[in-house]
């Protein structure tokens, strides 16, 4: 059995990490972080696991060696503690954004402030593991991914990697987001009589995740404009990613589905969703509760030479703490599904 401990576990990702981990047929729960709630039950923070694990929060102070370490502490917090957690643990993950990018120079850009441990960028690996997944197995430090750059990422990789996509001109994405999103914490943004009904424009520009994206699409030395907009839905969990490209030759939708197949057959948890009819003919995020599925439409415009993408998750779960778990079973040597088979409901 691997033993691995949660740091920040009061949150929506750490609660999802806690109920992933305690059904992991491999893994030993030793300890679950929260200094606002130390010393009570998680089960009082999480109510889904009442009768599932009777362990206590305890202190980060407290916090005892371990295999694996998985790090959910709010942004631009574990940067400042790395050092330490890591010397807790052979293997970390970390599911904050502080080492997704690889440039230094970038944080100051998409999140206002200098690195902290700029030196230590090179030791994460950016933790898709439909990208990266040889240099997961053999990584000790794993960064996840942000929920919307997953999202985008996954839904446009394919056509970027084949070179068909013309990137003198801007890739347009438009994000839709349930509130979990922005964490357990209160604000006026989700107090309910703000957020019911509300389909709320806000960041239309600048988002940080955009970082990410230019990153992970940047094609020999060639990095795309990305044009990234983010807007909240009444929804709680769940992402839909439409991605406006242009393609540098006209391709049938015969040839869009060869790249797609191609590049997504052997993937475990991407799925090709695109119908000829039906309510449920592109990817819906409301059928992917709970599972570590991403979904991937595609439409051809029949009147330009742009394909719009249509990509959806649940952001808790392979936006975060399902692609977590999805790089611990990597690195580990675990099936890679381990955990992860949840198929979803319908209807919900």
């Amino acid at each position: 059995m691997t033993d691995v401990s949660v740091i920040g576990g009061s949150g929506y990702a750490g609660g999802e990490l806690v109920r992933l981990l305690l059904a992991h047929p491999e893994a030993t729960l030793k300890q679950v972080t929260s200094e606002r709630n130390a010393g009570k039950f998680v089960r009082s923070v999480h109510p889904n696991l009442r009768k599932v694990t009777d362990l206590k929060f305890s202190s980060i102070e407290a916090l005892e060696p371990v295999d694996v370490l998985f790090v959910a502490l709010p942004h631009g917090v574990a940067m400042g503690r790395m050092a330490e957690l890591r010397a807790k643990a052979s293997v970390v993950i970390d599911l904050s954004a502080d080492f997704r990018l690889r440039n230094p120079a970038d944080y100051p850009t998409w999140y206002g402030h200098e690195h902290a441990t700029p030196e230590a960028l090179a030791d994460f690996v950016y933790g898709i593991p439909e990208l990266h997944r040889e240099e997961i197995k053999g990584s000790s430090a794993i960064s996840s991914a942000g929920c919307m750059a997953t999202t985008t990422i996954l839904g446009l990789y394919p056509l970027v990697q084949a070179g068909v996509v013309d990137l003198a001109r801007p890739v347009v994405v438009e994000c839709k987001t349930g509130s979990s999103g922005s964490g357990g914490g209160p604000s006026l943004g989700s107090h309910h009589p703000e957020r019911s009904g509300a389909m709320r424009s806000f960041k239309p520009t600048g988002h940080r995740h955009s970082a990410e994206v230019i990153q992970e699409l940047t094609v020999d030395g060639r990095a795309p404009e990305v044009a990234f907009s983010a807007t909240a839905i009444e929804a709680v969990r769940g992402i839909l990613a439409t991605s406006h490209v242009y393609l540098t030759e006209p391709l049938a939708d015969k040839d869009l589905w060869a790249i797609y197949r191609k590049a997504y057959k052997d993937e475990p948890f991407m799925r090709l969703v695109k119908e000829v009819g039906g309510v449920h003919r592109y990817p819906e995020p409301k059928l992917l509760s709970g599972t570590n599925w991403c979904d991937v439409g595609f439409e051809r415009d029949p009147h330009s030479n742009r394909v719009v993408v249509m990509a959806a998750l649940d952001n808790l779960m392979k936006g975060a703490a399902g692609q977590a778990v999805q790089a611990f079973n990597l690195r580990c040597g675990f099936p890679e599904t381990t955990a992860l088979e949840f198929a979803g409901l319908h209807p919900i």
